[in-house]
């Protein structure tokens, strides 16, 4: 009788916590709890993959595999006690209710703490191993400590778990002793490289759930300085069993946990996933009574630059058209999601009542109508009883694409717009593969940082720095007599200075401006993706664009009333469309550049300073 094939098993929401810590762990808070209580609020949590984590040791892993041992040699021997036998039983009971993965927590040099996390059959000579390998002290192997001395750098300890056939994470990475943390005095090529290296399998963030604010948004490969989309988890760091009611911040096993959607819970399939295209498999867990809707999250965020919503595909209106004109856009900037059945905001959801035709015209429409040939992913959210179609379009390889041959659309945030004549050629440009256009350079241009170690962040932005140049504005303002006094003398820049956050990444420089015939005309500068665009007026300007021009007529900048940090400064910050917007300054020797409309997002590195929170 012949076999049939097997079925594919099934996917499901898992729970996981990756970052957990024992009493092996020298800052332990409850040092009296035994590891089988550890082992059992691992499972009343209802957690169903762990890591033990502790500090530059896997003393806990040991711990636990010796009692196991210890206990089924009595077995075997018959010599169990009563007590023996029922913990024996207890151990057995709980270890087929949850996977736990052996790991640890390695602090590298200047400090960074980065997760490794292996296979349940790694032995504990293996991980001891591996921890020598990154120069962990041997005498220091028991201790538990975060202080290790100086131990190996960020970027070869991800080569060197991930070598050793583990996990790589950085940990709590928008927080202290994470590689992304920002203020720290490093250059924002370093952290670009910290948080982007292929050996790097996820990044663990504590804010994962904070809509809109979350700092996952840093790396959904929308940003060209962040072009590797990563997978973002969140893990509770827990030094307790329960979190401490005085300090809501020290959270027990499970406070802070992430759902994976696999086909079973094994470290392998987890692997897979953190190492895949998959981004809509992980979500932040949620209580049992507040179930997690994917669309939610989105929803609360709203139109960017890489998602938009579209409530009907209709034809009449021009809805499906609109559609049509996101993923032209989506796939000459960033890539980006629409969500079609769905609108931003809290309002019910009304969906597509026909999800699978609909995919059908637009795959249809996308063959027909773009060119050239473009590729689409479709699939269908269910929330609640509503079913809302999602097409997933990545950055097009042979940009730029074109609706009906002669629309060329770009994305400016959360809007799509027809492009102008020099987004055009940009986007010739760029698909040719020629560097971006090339301003004259400054001689000699002052650093933009102040004294403060921590401020000492990068320049310029990638997409500048490409050319070599940095751009004197010819709109600038004078600087000199700034609050009452002389302007410094330009500085050279320190050769090999990291100059990749000199400018802000969000916003729009006015470069200069021109009256003809009654009318004034003003070349500008898109921070978003480095095009300057001519002849924009402001009645015909976008809306960032009409926005920046509003400010320069309306509200002129007075150098003396600039709040100025080294050579940064705060002109002002009003709340646009649900987003703060930030007017910033930089001095260039005699000269002020203006930055309008930039938000939060946009201010890496010396920038984050003037960021005000919410």
């Amino acid at each position: 009788m012949q076999t049939l094939p097997s079925a594919k098993p099934q996917r499901k929401w898992y729970k996981i916590d990756l970052h957990l810590h024992t009493p092996a762990s020298r800052d332990y808070e409850e040092p009296g709890v035994s590891y089988l209580q550890w082992m059992q609020t691992v499972v009343e949590r209802g957690l169903d993959i762990v890591a033990i984590t502790d500090h530059n040791t896997v003393a806990g892993i040991s711990a636990i595999r010796r009692e196991l041992d210890w206990l089924t040699q009595l077995e075997a021997q018959g010599r169990l006690t009563p007590q023996e036998q029922e913990r024996l039983r207890t151990w057995r009971e709980l270890a087929n209710q949850v996977l736990v993965l052996p790991g640890f927590e390695f602090t590298a040099t200047f400090g960074f703490h980065i997760l490794g996390i292996f296979p349940p059959e790694t032995s504990v000579r293996q991980l001891e191993h591996i921890l020598l390998t990154l120069k962990v002290p041997a005498s220091k192997l028991d201790e538990g400590s975060t202080e290790t001395g100086a131990t190996t750098d960020v970027l070869t300890a991800y080569r060197i778990i991930r070598e050793a056939g583990g996990l790589v994470i950085a940990a709590h990475a928008n927080s202290t002793h994470g590689v992304a943390m920002r203020n720290f005095p490093f250059g924002g090529q370093t952290k670009i490289a910290y948080t982007q290296d292929p050996n790097l399998d996820a990044l663990e963030v504590t804010d994962l759930d904070r809509l809109g604010r979350s700092t996952a948004r840093f790396f959904n490969g929308s940003k060209a300085e962040y072009p590797r989309r990563m997978h973002c988890i969140q893990g509770s760091d827990a030094h307790r069993l329960t979190a401490d009611p005085r300090n809501p911040k020290r959270l027990g096993v499970g406070d802070r946990a992430t759902e994976v959607l696999l086909e079973e819970p094994t470290f392998e399939a987890l692997a897979a996933l953190l190492r895949s295209k998959h981004f809509d498999r992980v979500r932040p867990a949620q209580p049992a009574d507040k179930p997690f809707d994917p669309l939610d999250v989105v929803r609360q965020e709203g139109p960017t630059l890489v998602q938009s919503f579209h409530e009907s595909a209709a034809q009449r209106g021009g809805k499906f058209d609109a559609i049509l004109a996101d993923i032209c856009a989506f796939a000459n900037t960033a890539g980006g999601v629409i969500y079609i059945g769905a609108k931003p905001g809290k309002e019910k959801i009304r969906g597509v009542s026909n999800p699978e035709q609909v995919e059908q015209e637009i795959r249809k429409a996308v063959d027909a109508r773009i060119t050239p040939r473009l590729e689409v992913k479709c699939d269908i959210v269910q929330s609640g009883s509503a079913r809302v179609l999602r097409v997933q379009v990545a950055k097009g390889p042979d940009i730029p694409y074109a609706l009906d041959d002669n629309k060329f659309y770009v994305r400016d945030e959360a809007e799509t717009s027809l492009a102008v004549r020099d987004e055009i050629v940009a986007l010739v440009r760029e698909g040719l593969g020629f560097e971006p256009e090339q301003e004259e350079p400054v001689a000699s241009p002052a650093k933009a940082a102040s004294a403060k170690p921590a401020e000492k962040e990068g320049r310029q932005p990638q997409r500048e720095r490409k050319s070599g140049a940095t751009v004197r504005s010819p709109a600038s303002l004078p600087a000199a007599q700034v609050n009452g006094a002389q302007t410094p003398p330009q500085q050279t820049p320190t050769p090999g200075e990291d100059t990749t956050f000199y400018l802000p990444q969000v916003g729009v420089e006015i470069v200069e401006s021109e009256e003809r015939n009654g009318h004034r005309f003003y070349t500008i500068r898109d921070l978003r993706n480095g095009h300057v665009i001519k002849k924009v007026t402001r009645k015909g300007a976008r809306k960032l664009w009409s926005y920046a021009i509003q400010q320069a007529e309306d509200k002129p900048v007075d150098p003396s009333r600039i709040e100025w940090r080294g050579n940064l400064g705060f002109i002002r910050m009003e709340r646009r469309a649900g987003k703060a917007r930030y007017d910033l300054a930089l001095r260039e020797g005699d000269k002020i550049r203006v930055f309008y409309g930039v938000t939060d997002d946009g201010m890496e590195g010396a920038w984050a300073q003037f960021i005000q929170e919410e």
